[in-house]
């Protein structure tokens, strides 16, 4: 596994990336997520503790829609 916090302010977004293993993410914060891969965007509410799964592959661009900073923990499943 790799473990990295990642830490947004409001309207900061991680740029466009693709990741090469399986990931979940945790949030650490309430946050609302503007999340688009190149075909399809949308916002997405989350509460401290939610997590969510994507494959590896997908080449996307995350961003902090809320008002407030914001954090969450990726974890990447280099084996599994």
């Amino acid at each position: 596994m790799r473990i990295t916090r990642w830490d947004f302010e409001p309207g900061a977004a991680t740029g466009w990336h693709r990741h090469g293993w399986p990931y979940v993410i945790v949030l650490l914060s309430d946050a609302t997520l503007r999340i688009t891969d190149g075909e399809t965007e949308g916002e997405a509410k989350f509460a401290a503790g939610d997590s969510y799964m994507r494959p590896a592959g997908v080449e996307h661009d995350v961003m902090n829609a809320g008002s407030a900073a914001m954090a969450f923990i990726e974890i990447e499943l280099k084996r599994y």
